[in-house]
């Protein structure tokens, strides 16, 4: 009888609807009035008292009894399951890095063997862009739509098969198309990251994340390694059929590679996602986690590209194009430049007078061990990248990483536009090389964390294709411009950088110790956005 007397009260935690329409009961409510996950309510109720005071003495407690996919992942930590899936998702990576390094060994015998003009021996280059170009968002929809996996397996067979046909392609034309058809197979390839990602926890996800990008260096060193072994005897059609060696190795151990738990909740597998999990706990040692697993609601519509462009997501989408842009751009670009101003040699002042002479078009020069030797030191300077990178990544966040890099860049370009020995132009060369390799795996840290689960893969298919389009570009600058000023040239990478640097400093959303948001209809990755931008702020200011 006292209970009728005074006013109870009771604590619960909020609980989500799961439906679309569930957040019809928050109307009129902003998210800060909703409140978190996190946060308790309290309402007074003398009838809820009477059902709480039962449902206690029955020990039933629904608001412990769940857990969603980032606290199993937490619990889980890093272990065995993550180190395998690294291992495997990073010879992915390995098969994208030589099939992108031949084009700098294959152009110069292509040249030779069937005498071809200078363009058109950069249209196989430039082919293969244009397909990463195009493919990019699409290979990006697809995983969005049915599966990381399957996204990603079905990106590998391509390269696979068109790669291995290019090694038999008889006459220019056909090597051309076969090339083009490899180029739309590699857009795909980034989705490794995605699905890599997904696996993680939070506070290792970021070193975790650069370890797979070694992959890539692995992948162009091997390339180059293979190519100093087979050119001189076998010639280009092996160097075409053996470098297709790392899809092989990874599409035959594909069969243990699981669908991202993440993305089977959101499409309404929670048995398969429960399944994984299980498989992840075992592999690291782990217990399960109690209770049923929760997530958000399934989604019909996923991989849009409106939603990159809500408005939450708007300016960083934008920012990030432009930051991918001009990391390929200036990559690609250096790379470039490297050849060209080491060509220069000692005619280093008319160089930077702008009196390069282009030789004759049809002019044959094979590739030397010498040739290769150097395109190998040059190679190396990804790995010093990916260390500085390591050391600051989770100390500083992301976007002060990327943007350390972009400035480091730019700092190292300057020293070009005197005219100075080939000695110290190498190691100018080299360390600008790193800073903007490891800069450009920080951007493969940043995107998956920052966009939800149900368009992660598109926004990573459309980043990678606005990279091509810079890796495109580059040529023209790195090339032709450098035919008519030097000075302009370098002017280009330096300001670029400049501007990307700036562009990551104010990017909405720093990624460093933040969970994976899974929807963009999520009242938390609303709420966590905005607090992340309210204190991004307050340290600006």
């Amino acid at each position: 009888m006292d209970n009728w007397g005074r006013t109870p009260t009771i604590t619960y935690k909020r609980w989500r609807n799961p439906e679309p329409g569930g957040e019809a009961n928050f109307v009129g409510q902003n998210d800060e009035v909703q409140g978190t996950d996190n946060e308790i309510c309290t309402i007074a109720s003398a009838v809820d008292a009477g059902v709480r005071k039962s449902s206690s003495r029955s020990g039933v407690d629904k608001t412990q009894d769940t857990f969603t996919v980032e606290d199993a992942l937490e619990a889980f930590g890093y272990g065995k399951f993550q180190w395998k899936i690294c291992l495997l998702t990073g010879l992915s990576w390995i098969g994208d890095a030589m099939e992108m390094m031949i084009l700098s060994i294959l152009a110069p015998e292509l040249h030779c063997e069937w005498r071809l003009p200078g363009y058109q021996v950069a249209l196989i280059t430039s082919v293969v862009f244009i397909g990463t170009g195009i493919s990019s968002p699409i290979w990006g929809n697809v995983s969005d739509k049915y599966g990381r996996r399957v996204g990603l397996i079905m990106c590998m067979c391509w390269t696979l098969f068109y790669g291995l046909l290019s090694a038999f392609a008889p006459v220019y034309g056909w090597l051309l198309l076969l090339r083009g058809f490899v180029g739309l197979g590699i857009g795909g390839a980034p989705q490794a990251v995605t699905m890599y990602s997904e696996f993680l926890p939070a506070k290792t996800r970021g070193i975790s994340i650069m370890m797979i990008a070694a992959f890539w260096a692995i992948g162009a060193v091997f390339e180059v390694l293979l190519a100093l072994w087979v050119m001189p005897t076998l010639g280009w059609r092996w160097l075409l059929g053996l470098s297709i060696i790392p899809m092989v190795l990874f599409l035959c151990l594909s069969f243990w590679l699981p669908e991202s738990p993440r993305f089977d909740v959101l499409t309404g597998k929670q048995q398969k996602a429960v399944a994984t999990l299980k498989r992840i706990a075992k592999d690291n040692g782990k217990a399960m986690p109690k209770g049923k697993l929760t997530g958000s609601f399934k989604q019909a519509d996923r991989g849009r590209i409106k939603e990159l462009f809500s408005p939450h997501y708007w300016k960083t989408t934008l920012l990030l194009w432009f930051i991918w842009f001009v990391h390929a751009f200036s990559y690609y670009g250096i790379v470039l430049l490297t050849t060209e101003l080491f060509q220069a040699g000692d005619s280093c002042g008319s160089a930077h007078g702008a009196k390069i002479e282009p030789s004759c078009s049809l002019e044959c020069k094979h590739l030397t061990s010498a040739d290769y030797k150097d395109l190998l030191w040059t190679t190396l300077a990804e790995f010093p990248g990916l260390l500085v990178v390591l050391l600051v990544v989770d100390r500083i966040g992301r976007k002060k990483s990327m943007a350390l890099c972009f400035f480091m860049f730019s700092l190292c370009i300057l020293p070009l536009y005197a005219c100075i020995e080939r000695i110290p132009l190498t190691i100018f060369i080299f360390i600008a090389r790193a800073f903007i390799s490891g800069g450009y795996q920080v951007a493969f840290v940043y995107t998956p964390e920052v966009y939800p689960t149900e368009n992660r893969a598109l926004a990573m298919g459309t980043c990678s294709a606005m990279a091509r389009v810079g890796a495109l570009i580059t040529p023209f600058v790195a090339q032709v411009m450098l035919r008519k000023s030097v000075y302009l040239t370098l002017s280009m990478y330096c300001g670029c950088c400049l501007l990307a640097g700036i562009a990551a400093l104010i990017l909405p959303i720093e990624t460093l110790g933040r969970n994976l948001q899974e929807s963009n209809t999520d009242p938390e990755a609303r709420h966590t956005n905005k607090n992340t931008e309210q204190s991004n702020g307050t340290t600006n200011s």
